[in-house]
Formats: C-alpha cells, sequence, structure tokens
C-alpha cells in the first residue's frame, strides 16, 4: 500500500530474502530477488549492521549509479522492538533525485556569472576555501583585475556592446592562463584568478604580465577598435593570512593601488593597516559630527601696519571619545575622500557664523572682526555653497561682509566655470573670497583675473626662512605684485618673528597669520585676545 519503494528483508542463512516488495520498488528498478538487487549489493554490510543492533530503525542517504545518470535515495530501514531476533526489516526509499538536482542546478546558477559562464564572486571564494584547505594558504596567490575606463565604454557604445566585450576579455585572459589557473568575474568589470605558486610568488607577477600582454590588441567592437588598459592586484597567501576571503580582499586593495599607481601592485601589509587605520578615523569622525564632539580653534589674522586683529580663520579640531587629538592633515583628508567633507563644511559654516553672533553680544555692537572659513575643493563640487552660506548666515543673523570663505588653487583646476558661477553667487551674499595657499597650485591667471578673488593668501612654504632665502623674497615680492595689479589684498601665512613681519609690511604685504600673534585659540579665548589687542 506504501507509495514509496518498500521492502521486507530478510538475512537468513547468511543471505538475503526478499519476503515482500512492493509495485513502486519493482518499477524503480530495485528487483524482486534479492541476491540481484542492487539495493542488497549496494546496502548489504549496512543492513547486516542494523539487524545485528539493538536499534530500531535507521536513517541515511543512498545513491546509485555513474554520476551521469545517479539517483539519489533517502533510505530508512525500521522494525518493531519484538522483531530484533527475527532477522528482518522494512527497508523504505524516497527518490530526491529530482530535488537534489534541482537544487545542484539552483547553486550552480549562484555561483556562476551568467554573462561569461565563469565562476561568480561567491563560487571563486568557495572554490578558493577549499583549496586552501586542502593545500595550505601559501601555496596560492589571487589577482584582481579591473578595466580602467570601462564605464565609459559602456556609455558610448551601450551595454550589449559591453557585454561583448567582457565576454572577450573573459577569453583573452583564460588563454593567458595555466591549465590549473581559475578565471572568475566578481564584478561589473572586475575579474580575480586563482593562481597555484609552483616557483614561488613570482609566478603570479609573470602571470600579470601575460595577460597585461594578451589585453595589448585592441577589441574589434562595431566600427571600433577598443584599447583596454587593466590594474592588476596580487596578493600571495602565507601564514598571516587567515582565510580566503582576506586574500582576496588583499587583492583587491592592491588592485585599487595599482589604479593609482598605474603599474601591477603586490599586497603590503602596511599599506592596508594605514588604509584600516583611514576607515578607523571615518567610522569615528562621523560619530564626532553626528554627536556634535567637533570644536573650532580661531587663530587670529592682524594688519601688519597696525598689529590690530582684522579677522579669525577658524580651524576645525577633534579630540577623540578616547581623548586621543587627532590632526586635520589626518581626518580632513578622510573627510574629503569619503564624503564627510560636506557635513563637516556646514557645520563649521554654522559654528563660525554662531561664534561670530555671540561675539558681537558679547562686545554689545559689532565686534570689529570677521570669521574665514576654509571650503575644500570636494565640498565644493558637492554641496550647494551658496545656500548653505546664506541660511548660516540668516539663522545666527550675521551680515555677509563679516565672513571670509577661503578656497585653495585645486579649487578651480576640475570645473573652473562652475566653480566662478559659484564664486559670483557668494559675492552677491556680501562675503569676502580668498585664494588659500596662493602659489603651491596651478592657477590660470587668466581665471584669477576674471574671479571676483579679494585676498590672495601666501603659503607658509614660502614665508618661513624667507628671510635667509633670496628665492622665497623674490616670490613673494611677485606674489604681492601681481596682487596689487589685480587689486587684491594680501595674507602672509606662518609668521613667527617681528623682524619677518615688519619686512613684509615693507614690502608691501597686507596682512598677517602664525604663531608670532597667536596659535589656534578656543572661542572665549579668542575673544578675550580680541578684546586685548583692540582694546
Amino acid at each position: 500500500m506504501l507509495p514509496i519503494p518498500a521492502a521486507v528483508v530478510e538475512w537468513q542463512g547468511g543471505r538475503f530474502v526478499f519476503e515482500t516488495v512492493n509495485r513502486p520498488f519493482r518499477l524503480s528498478g530495485l528487483g524482486t530477488l534479492a541476491d540481484q538487487s542492487p539495493l542488497i549489493a549496494g546496502l548489504g554490510p549496512q543492513i547486516i549492521e542494523f539487524l545485528e543492533s539493538d536499534g530500531t530503525e535507521a536513517e541515511f542517504d543512498w545513491e546509485l549509479g555513474e554520476a551521469v545518470d545517479c539517483r539519489h535515495f533517502r533510505v530508512r530501514m525500521a522494525r518493531r522492538a519484538a522483531q530484533r531476533e527475527s532477522g528482518r526489516c522494512l527497508i523504505t526509499l524516497i527518490d530526491r533525485t529530482a530535488e537534489l538536482r534541482t537544487q545542484r542546478s539552483l547553486r550552480r546558477e549562484m555561483l556562476t556569472d551568467s554573462l561569461t559562464g565563469l565562476p561568480n564572486r561567491a563560487g571563486f571564494g568557495e572554490q578558493l576555501e577549499a583549496q586552501v584547505e586542502q593545500d595550505g594558504m601559501s601555496r596560492y596567490a589571487v589577482l584582481v583585475i579591473n578595466l580602467d575606463r570601462f564605464n565609459r565604454i559602456n556609455a558610448c557604445l551601450g551595454g550589449l556592446s559591453g557585454d561583448e566585450l567582457l565576454i572577450s576579455v573573459a577569453r583573452r585572459i583564460k588563454g593567458a592562463l595555466r591549465a590549473h589557473d581559475i578565471l572568475a568575474r566578481t564584478g561589473g568589470d572586475e575579474f580575480a584568478i586563482q593562481l597555484t605558486l609552483d616557483e614561488g610568488p613570482s609566478d603570479a607577477l609573470h602571470v600579470a604580465k601575460r595577460i597585461h600582454n594578451a589585453l595589448t590588441t585592441p577589441f574589434r567592437l562595431s566600427d571600433f577598435e577598443i584599447r583596454v588598459d587593466c590594474s592588476i592586484g596580487i596578493s600571495v597567501g602565507d601564514e598571516t593570512v587567515t582565510d580566503a576571503e582576506e586574500l582576496i580582499r588583499h587583492a583587491q586593495f592592491a588592485m585599487k593601488r595599482a589604479k593609482k599607481s598605474g603599474r601591477t601592485e603586490v599586497y603590503q601589509t602596511r599599506a592596508f593597516d594605514l588604509a584600516r587605520q583611514q576607515f578607523s578615523i571615518e567610522t569615528e569622525l562621523r560619530r564626532a559630527i553626528d554627536g556634535g564632539d567637533l570644536t573650532l580653534c580661531f587663530q587670529p589674522i592682524c594688519d601688519l601696519a597696525t598689529g590690530r586683529i582684522t579677522s579669525f580663520e577658524a580651524l576645525t579640531r577633534w579630540t577623540t571619545e578616547h581623548g586621543v587629538p587627532i590632526s586635520p592633515a589626518e581626518f580632513i583628508p578622510v573627510a574629503e575622500e569619503s564624503g564627510l567633507i560636506v557635513p563637516l563644511g556646514r557645520w563649521a559654516m554654522d559654528c563660525a557664523a554662531r561664534t561670530l553672533a555671540a561675539w558681537d553680544r558679547a562686545a554689545g555692537d559689532d565686534c570689529g572682526v570677521s570669521i574665514a572659513v576654509n571650503l575644500s575643493a570636494i565640498q565644493l563640487h558637492r554641496d550647494q555653497i551658496a545656500p548653505m552660506v546664506e541660511a548660516a548666515l540668516a539663522a545666527h543673523g550675521v551680515e555677509g561682509r563679516r565672513i571670509t570663505l577661503e578656497l585653495t588653487e585645486s579649487a578651480l583646476v576640475t570645473d573652473p566655470d562652475r566653480i566662478a558661477r559659484t564664486m559670483h553667487a557668494l559675492k552677491g551674499l556680501g562675503t569676502t573670497l580668498a585664494m588659500d595657499d596662493f602659489g603651491t597650485g596651478y592657477s590660470n591667471l587668466a581665471y584669477l583675473q576674471k574671479l571676483p578673488i579679494d585676498v590672495l593668501k601666501i603659503d607658509r612654504s614660502f614665508v618661513t626662512g624667507m628671510l635667509a632665502d633670496r628665492d622665497k623674497i623674490a616670490i613673494v615680492r611677485a606674489i604681492l605684485s601681481l596682487a596689487q595689479a589685480l587689486g587684491m589684498r594680501t595674507t602672509a601665512e606662518g609668521i613667527e618673528t617681528n623682524e619677518l613681519a615688519q619686512t613684509l609690511a615693507a614690502l608691501g604685504c597686507s596682512y598677517g597669520q602664525g604663531f608670532l600673534y597667536a596659535r589656534p585659540l578656543p572661542a572665549e579665548a579668542a575673544y578675550s585676545l580680541l578684546a586685548d589687542r583692540n582694546d
């Protein structure tokens, strides 16, 4: 009556006998005679072990046949407790062949890239993990290959041409590999290779060179000949690498370095540790911005002719929740790369305007100074600067003329027309515009003439040691002459001695900033200094 294959098997006189079998059992090709049945041939020892045990049931998986037409059964042997001495049991089988084939097919699809037929990221990691467990980490290296400017090809020729190119690239790379190397497509335009190191780490460099050579010949797509360059990162397994995923991550990190350096890069622990440190800074900085844990300090800018403070430069300072001070030279680049420079810049602008309003209240009127706020090149491109500044001014009742916005020369290089529109919009708010670190970048003097810049700030690298260096004096004199010709005022950074301040004043410099006057101070101390010096 059972709808699944079933048989009552008896072990007597040293041989098996089928007491009875049902129709599904016969239709499954499992036979009607025990000595001719593949069930007994395959499971005889296990059946005997069960019959000689004290158990009343047992269950396990069984495969019947060769790999191509293999069938998969779930086998269950059972008997009553009173029948333990009888040498008889009921065997039932559930055919799971279709189910397992479907599972394996789905798993194969999950681990395979549908476009190229290569292993995908998950499949590559799984294969590498299996090989590493079997042979050890030191026998393997991973190469990660990223196609340069592939997005531009996709945008110009369309997605189908891009797919065709990826297939062609995969074939070329495959042809450059050895028979036992494994190629995978791990991302949109990223490939990874599992290399067996037969002769040590030099094998990976040789394979990387062959891949570069294989991609030298242009690819033909439609009516175009496409040259494909690639960046290759290599990581070599050793005792310090704990698992396959770590080896892949190291190769991806090396590939990102290769994109910057333009050559094949091998993973270096020190560089990775630095990147991990920067990631840690990014995480903590994000929390600091959200939690309001940053502070602004203010360094005075003085009139070189009178010594009076005319303005303060607002400088961001950060001490972590663990009490560790982080230099702006460390966290500002991280903020720019991660995009945190936008909320950081907005906070600085709002804090500067709020501080200036507080100083005015303390003075009973206009306190007589402005505050300079730095604008990052990344911030200028990612944020709507003019509306942001306008909102900060309105929120704290500060006039635009009381705010100076400092830009670096690098901000003008990437998109000068857009920056020019932003600067004119800022001038429309009445703000003062200063070019910071002048002389260290690559400004186009024609743009400098057209832009509404009010102040040129001479970089400290030209000011420090200027009195003992004729070349520096010549550079400073040239900058001052240029500013005078363009109707701009000048501020010299890095002034540390009275002699230097007097020399710059004699040369025609308008303002000075440096440790001679004060180091960056908290808001209250800065206001006290202002009250004392300008009283």
